[in-house]
């Protein structure tokens, strides 16, 4: 067992989950074989503890490094503010240029808080609803973190939240008063819309959801939604903490065509450095002023410091162009290597969000071998991935030939042994899915 296995193995018993995040779980990936800690990240490419190299075409930080890891000019401005101090008694200047930048980027919006993580902010953003009608329900679509007001859509049934991105996520430590408090609907379901409207709307405080997540909506629900939850006195949140800035610069509301009341941002904003935002028209956030919101780290000056670096730099250099192609790239490069390959595949979602999955009973054990197989070639490669400015065409190319080459051994163990050859060529457990239990 090498240094990376070994420290992880003792975090299991030190740290509940062993990480912080359930996303950077290597029992999501390649369990005892994916490398859980790193020493260094640039670009798109990652040294482990032991020395080894790989390019990421996973998740680059969980998406938040649209960039790329360690972006030259985003380094550069965050450690002229450490220089000159990052925590003060009094505030930061650049929270003002950044709700002003934001604003400037979104007319609509008129009023901007900030937090430092994506799970806080949307935590922010439900207060500050709450507190503006005066009302206590939530209805979700999709996925908006750990929070209590979220998990509590799991109290009355224990699968409300399944098909909004994570399974399993048990309520457990979640006060039982909030039962019945967070209700949960499918995209474009107009009929289950309006059957909680119909019930529900005249208590419910606000309506958040994903404006984008698997697929590209043309608007129309996204209009519905605003029209129906307004009409009964509630408010609408857009939560753009995953698609935000990598659809289109800013959030992929202003694409769409439809305004919300307010809407979150992080991930991709501050490029890897901490930094969450909840902007909104006055009206909307009115209750912010009633509500105690408040954070001492809140107010340290990297967040916004990242962000306005990121920002600028976003817009110069057009990522979210770039991240489509890249994507575009992969998902070609994907679809050929299993071709040829006599794999069966399905590529899907947009390609700033890239994904396929395996046309396979045992998707999971196909997964995992891809990942594992993957790793001896010096990649982290899972069956998606978040395109970054990093990956050029040099990367790219050597991404297609090491995809060819995995794809390929894949077919060639299914032919000789089906899946249980392939299983046998992980040399490991296969990878959870969705929330699980790690320490018995």
């Amino acid at each position: 067992m090498n240094e990376t296995q070994k420290l992880y193995k003792h975090a299991k018993e030190r740290i509940p989950g062993g990480v912080q995040l359930l996303s950077k779980s290597p029992e999501q990936f390649a369990p005892e074989q994916w490398p859980a800690y790193f020493t260094k990240a640039k670009g798109c490419e990652v040294w482990d503890l032991d020395g080894n190299h790989y390019y990421d075409f996973t998740t680059n930080g969980i998406g938040a490094c649209l960039l790329g890891f360690a972006d030259t000019d985003v380094t550069k401005a965050v450690t002229t503010r450490i220089e000159n101090g990052s925590m003060c008694t009094l505030n930061p200047p650049e929270e003002v240029w950044l709700a002003d930048k934001l604003c400037e980027i979104h007319p609509w919006a008129e009023n901007v808080r900030f937090a430092r993580t994506g799970g806080e902010t949307c935590a922010v953003a439900i207060r500050i609803a709450r507190a503006t009608t005066g009302r206590d329900m939530v209805a979700i679509c999709g996925y908006h973190g750990w929070s209590d007001w979220y998990l509590a859509a799991n109290l009355a049934d224990d699968h409300g939240l399944d098909g909004q991105l994570l399974p399993g996520l048990k309520p457990a430590g979640v006060v039982k008063g909030l039962t019945k408090s967070c209700i949960t609907f499918n995209y474009e379901d107009y009929e289950e819309f309006d059957r909680i409207m119909d019930e529900y709307g005249d208590r419910i405080a606000c309506v958040i959801m994903e404006p984008i997540r698997h697929f590209l909506p043309d608007g129309n629900f996204l209009r519905y939604v605003k029209e129906k939850i307004n009409s009964k006195g509630g408010l609408l949140i857009f939560d753009e903490i995953t698609i935000g800035w990598r659809y289109t610069f800013g959030g992929s509301h202003l694409i769409l065509d439809v305004n919300p009341d307010m809407a979150t941002f992080a991930k991709a904003m501050g490029n890897g450095h901490p930094i969450g935002a909840v902007i909104g028209t006055k009206a909307a956030m009115d209750g912010a002023h009633e509500s105690f919101i408040s954070s001492t780290y809140w107010t340290e000056s990297v967040g916004p410091t990242a962000a306005l670096a990121t920002i600028n730099k976003m817009e110069k250099v057009r990522a979210w162009e770039y991240a489509a192609y890249v994507g575009e790239t992969v998902q070609a490069d994907w679809r050929k290597a299993a071709e040829d390959a006599g794999v069966r595949i399905e590529c899907t979602g947009i390609p700033c969000l890239a994904h396929f999955n395996f046309l396979d009973e045992e998707e999971r054990v196909l997964k995992t071998l891809y990942t594992v197989l993957m790793l001896k070639e010096g990649f982290l490669g899972n069956t998606a991935i978040y395109p970054t400015m990093a990956h050029t065409d040099d990367v790219l190319a050597l991404h297609r030939e090491v995809t060819g080459k995995v794809f390929g051994e894949i077919g060639e163990l299914m032919r000789k042994g089906g899946i249980e050859e392939a299983r046998a060529a992980i040399g490991g457990p296969v990878c959870l899915s969705g929330f699980a239990r790690l320490i018995k």
